[in-house]
């Protein structure tokens, strides 16, 4: 397995920040880069186009399964999301998360359970809070936390939740997470063993399109009184402490702040409402 791996999360105006990063990369980075930008199902699939323009890095579309190649920048088609394996990152079609596929989350988390403190997460500029719980997740498991300085960021949400719910270990403007990621990928890995989490390995289960209450949702999660936006199946609640987050039976994954605007709030979510239609296309 490779010795380090980068996972890198963004949303509203994360196009202009992978830019910089891509741009300001070295051509002999010494690990894969795997990126997750929020986009919509009927986005037509160029951002890899667009990175390979601006950087010396290559990127690739995972339409199927790559494997992990250092100085090589991976990117998801519309409308899926990337897992990692051993040596490998696969695109699968598990249940939307955040009201996303791709979702930030499932990538972090999966990059966690493999690469544990070989990985480096880094959530820069978006909107809500998905990319918290899987940033949440690499620490966890010994891997490093990076967010872009929010101060910094176009729109500062994303930033801003991970470092508020994660003990970060860096927060830095944009121009300074490249020359920051070529010393994180240079210092040496200490393993050492991690428990991973019930629930976490769940979750994973169910982005690498297991069905959730097969895979175990039951025992890491509670029935809620909120119907899912999305299939108006019951909600059941998950606790990671002290974040509260929901998944239905079939698998769609809400945060407190991943609502649209029929949502319930997270005060009334805390104490139990009425369920809510989402309308939004990406629900």
């Amino acid at each position: 397995m490779l010795d380090r791996i980068v996972v890198i999360g963004a949303s509203a105006g994360g196009l202009e920040a992978l830019r910089v990063i891509a741009a300001a990369l070295p051509a002999d980075f010494p690990a894969p880069i795997v990126v997750v930008m929020h986009m919509s199902p009927e986005s037509p699939g160029i951002l890899h186009e667009i990175i390979n323009r601006v950087g010396p890095l290559r990127a690739i579309e995972v339409d199927r399964s790559e494997r992990l190649k250092p100085g090589r920048i991976y990117v998801p088609p519309a409308n899926v999301h990337l897992v990692i394996e051993p040596g490998r990152v696969r695109a699968t079609r598990g249940p939307k998360e955040n009201r996303f596929r791709p979702a930030i989350d499932p990538l972090f988390r999966t990059a966690a359970q493999v690469y544990g403190p070989a990985a480096i997460g880094v959530i820069v500029t978006g909107n809500l809070d998905d990319g918290t719980a899987g940033l949440w997740s690499i620490k966890k498991l010994g891997g490093t936390a990076v967010v872009q300085d929010p101060r910094d960021a176009m729109f500062p949400s994303m930033p801003q939740s991970a470092a508020r719910h994660v003990q970060v270990d860096h927060s830095v403007p944009l121009s300074e997470i490249a020359p920051l990621l070529v010393r994180l990928t240079a210092a040496p890995v200490h393993e050492y063993a991690v428990d991973i989490p019930e629930h976490m390995q769940v979750e994973i289960k169910i982005a690498r399109e297991e069905d959730p209450l097969k895979a175990g949702l039951r025992d890491v999660a509670e029935p809620s009184s909120i119907a899912c936006p999305e299939c108006h199946g019951v909600l059941m609640q998950l606790k990671e402490e002290g974040r509260i987050r929901f998944r239905c039976h079939t698998g769609h994954a809400y945060s407190a702040g991943s609502r649209s605007p029929k949502f319930p709030k997270a005060s009334r979510m805390r104490s139990g409402s009425p369920s809510a239609r989402c309308t939004k296309a990406v629900c």
